[in-house]
């Protein structure tokens, strides 16, 4: 990195090398932006691995009502509906300015839009590029137009460690690299740094993806909203590789079906079967597979002999692995896949501390409530960029101030904190295993070590999923199966869920006291 970084002081910075950060740096130009990416652009961002595609409704039998409709029941009560109908309305014009933007999406003879079908959707309206590499198709193009785009300095290989905020409000980045620390000077950050999957053990997402971006949040004074709704993908590739291969939903929507090792078709008398919505999909296999049994999904009839020209990359791995998908059912298990909580943000991407906005899988915007509908993610991130970046640009670069020297966080690791996640907030959860969690989690995230910035996001997850004692979309509580009948989003600070995390282990230990 050769770039006088004082030369940045006063720009809009965006952290991120995602599709969120990428469209929405994009956006801003020409106005003058700093994009700050830890790793090359793609190289650990979850929108590279998307393979189900981009939902819109650019259908002859389709509309964005029918859109909303079908987003707002996969969210389990939770979605903001004005948010919802708002991003999915302006569904139909991102994908046209992806297009402008060299994304090559799948087409039929006539030049229409290939459409496929995913579950908990009332319509074939499933963009896809390459078959199962749209992310990969999508983020080709968007770090092509950045590279292009002289208004966007990119500084790969520098993380944002910690927000400078004075008064409640953004004054700066302080960052680090393999130079050392660097601070840039700034009012306005945007943080589109994807999701916490790579908390767990067993995840879809790049290992680095792990929350940083709610940290930096967090520790800013920023209120997170919805953090307990994980949502785990029900057809992870169930072998050694970590992050796990994903099984793309559109294969279900193409036919095939979840069998055991017996070949009986489980899930068959459910409402929607296999395209069922996500979490009770997932739920379906975890509970087999609890039974003693193993879980595959079975596309030998169908897509039958066109798997490997409709799903290149997923076949490549299964026969990497000695499975051709034409002849062997293939082995499946839930995995770590989205989160549909994050940073709590308006209409236009704005948190609760000025200046800082949020965008992505990182944001709460109300869209996918409980439980995400199949596809919306890339789709929101593609849209909100844009309303993050015309709200960025109106605020005016702040005087560039002098900042206290503040101590560099060290690099997170979050090595420690997945064995917790995992046993303690996995598909099914209850009391025991949520207290056991935050108990095992406290001190790492009051450590000042590598693993404290993945704890506390961990702990605030732990904390959320204590408090909601129902079960609704991605958080399912076995001691508490049925939902309220009223649906409430929670909120979280950092401060409170320490606080909150004290008080439950104190109880905790007060009731095992009385009880020795």
């Amino acid at each position: 990195m050769s770039t006088n970084v004082s030369n940045l002081n006063g720009r809009p910075v965006i952290i991120g090398g995602g599709a969120a950060g990428l469209m929405t740096a994009l956006e801003l130009a020409p106005e003058p932006v700093v994009l700050v990416s830890k790793s090359p652009l793609g190289a650990e961002a979850s929108s590279m691995w998307a393979q189900g595609g981009l939902a819109a409704a650019v259908g002859e039998d389709d509309t964005p009502a029918l859109h909303l409709s079908d987003t707002i029941a996969a969210g389990a009560g939770l979605s903001d509906e004005t948010a919802a109908s708002r991003i999915v309305h302006d569904a139909p014009a991102a994908v046209e300015r992806l297009v402008e933007l060299g994304v090559a999406f799948d087409r039929r003879t006539d030049g229409r839009y290939c459409l496929g079908l995913e579950a908990a959707h009332g319509r074939n309206r499933i963009l896809h590029a390459t078959g199962d590499g749209t992310g990969r198709e999508i983020m080709r193009a968007l770090i092509a137009a950045v590279r292009r785009t002289p208004s966007i300095t990119l500084l790969e290989g520098v993380e944002a460690r910690r927000l400078l905020v004075e008064d409640h409000a953004i004054r700066g980045v302080l960052a680090a690299s393999d130079r050392g620390a660097l601070t840039i000077i700034t009012n306005r950050v945007v943080i589109a740094t994807g999701g916490i999957g790579g908390l767990f053990a067993d995840s879809t997402n790049p290992g680095g993806c792990f929350g940083q971006g709610l940290a930096l949040a967090a520790h800013a004074g920023a209120e997170l909203s919805d953090l307990e709704f994980v949502q785990f993908h029900p057809t992870a590739f169930d072998g050694p590789s970590r992050p796990m291969p994903l099984l793309t939903e559109a294969i279900r929507g193409d036919g095939a079906v979840l069998i055991d090792e017996a070949g009986r078709r489980f899930m068959a008398d459910q409402p929607g079967a296999e395209l069922a919505p996500r979490d009770i999909v997932a739920r379906a296999v975890w509970h087999h597979r609890a039974a003693g049994h193993r879980t595959f999904l079975d596309a030998r009839k169908h897509p039958g002999a066109d798997f490997a020209q409709r799903y290149p990359v997923i076949s490549a791995f299964c026969k990497m692995a000695g499975i051709d998908p034409i002849s062997d059912p293939i082995p499946i298990r839930p995995a770590v896949h989205y989160h549909m909580g994050g940073i709590a943000v308006d209409g236009e991407g704005r948190s609760t501390v000025n200046g800082l906005w949020a965008c992505g899988e990182a944001a709460r915007t109300g869209l996918h409530g409980a439980n995400r509908l199949a596809s919306n993610s890339l789709m929101e991130a593609i849209v909100c960029a844009r309303w993050v970046a015309a709200d960025v640009g109106g605020v005016t670069a702040g005087p560039r101030v002098m900042l206290q020297a503040e101590a560099i966080a060290p690099a997170a690791d979050p090595s420690a904190v997945r064995p917790i996640l995992t046993q303690g907030l996995g598909v099914l959860r209850d009391r025991d295993g949520i207290e056991g969690a935050i108990h095992n989690l406290y001190p790492l995230a009051r450590s000042h070590g590598a693993a404290s910035d993945p704890a506390q996001v961990g702990l605030m997850i732990a904390v959320g999923a204590y408090r909601r004692e129902e079960s609704r979309g991605g958080h399912f509580r076995s001691d508490f199966p049925d939902s309220l009948p009223q649906a409430v989003p929670s909120s979280l600070s950092l401060a409170e869920a320490l606080g909150a995390a004290r008080e439950i282990i104190e109880s905790t230990m007060s009731v095992r006291s009385a009880r020795s």
